[in-house]
């Protein structure tokens, strides 16, 4: 069994199982957040309830699931479909630098959300 540097975890079942608490986790997020954005439309209320505590570590919660999420998902199809059967030898390079590309966005918009919540 080969190990891969990029990848999220070290085996496949891992990198399934965080897919799917995080699909999960983000799936509750998202029915929360439309719930109370209907039964509370106003920016006054909208705006206590994100400011609690327990918001902010929720959306920290699914800030952190979405990175993760993201990253297995965009691992898994760059190692899928940037190959050296399907690009020869420049693939390795071309994936890395997408590899790289998508952990900085993904740090960038990580930092910035928690920015945004608690800053």
């Amino acid at each position: 069994m080969r190990n891969s540097a990029t990848s999220f975890s070290r085996s496949g079942l891992s990198d399934w199982i965080v897919q799917r608490v995080s699909a999960v986790i983000l799936g509750v997020y998202t029915v929360l957040m439309v719930v109370v954005w209907l039964g509370h439309p106003t920016f006054a209320c909208w705006h206590a309830f994100m400011s609690s505590t327990s918001m902010r570590i929720a959306t920290l919660l699914a800030l952190l699931a979405l990175a993760g999420h993201a990253w297995i998902g965009i691992w898994t199809v760059l190692t899928d479909y940037v190959t050296v059967r399907h690009m020869g030898p420049k693939a390795v390079p071309v994936r890395l630098s997408l590899e790289v590309l998508t952990v900085l966005a993904l740090f960038v918009y990580l930092v910035w959300g928690i920015q945004i919540m608690w800053g």
